[in-house]
């Protein structure tokens, strides 16, 4: 049986005694707080916050929420609706938590995070996969239209 780590010494720093005078995105690289980029959520730590849907969560400023990171990607996956069997999966293993899922059913993809790293294919276990990575200058509707037929060699 695994261990439970003990976090009952674990150091959260405390940066309720510095200056509010410059927002974190105006700082140098020189400047900014030890761990202040770390920061998901303003204010305490609530346990709380995955009971709350991501578009009402109280972001930090250092969060990537707000900012438009899908320019990185080279491809991108398409999620061919009707091949998915919402088994969470590629919810699972995002890094960058680009799946959308709801009521645990995905309804889409945050392209606007998405950096194309094809994790959310690689698990993806429906044959042909319900989630595929084409050219990000590729339209989703083209994609669609040239979805891969099954494996014959895959199970499923």
């Amino acid at each position: 049986m695994a261990k439970e780590k003990d976090l009952s010494k674990r150091v959260v720093p405390d940066l309720s005694s510095k200056p509010d005078s410059k927002s974190i995105w105006d700082m140098g690289w020189d400047e900014l707080v030890p761990s202040a980029a770390c920061f998901s959520f303003d204010g305490k730590i609530d346990k709380t916050v995955v009971q709350i849907q991501p578009e009402n969560r109280a972001y930090a400023e250092t969060n990537s929420i707000n900012k438009y990171v899908g320019d990185w990607r080279v491809v991108k996956p398409v999620w061919k609706a009707d091949l998915c069997i919402d088994c969470q999966n590629c919810w699972l293993y995002c890094p960058d938590t680009s799946i959308i899922s709801r009521d645990k059913m995905m309804v889409g993809i945050d392209y606007d995070h998405c950096k194309g790293c094809g994790i959310c294919s690689e698990v993806c276990p429906t044959n042909p996969k319900s989630l595929v990575m084409f050219n990000e200058q590729m339209a989703n509707e083209d994609a669609l239209n040239n979805w891969p037929e099954k494996s014959k060699g895959d199970k499923a």
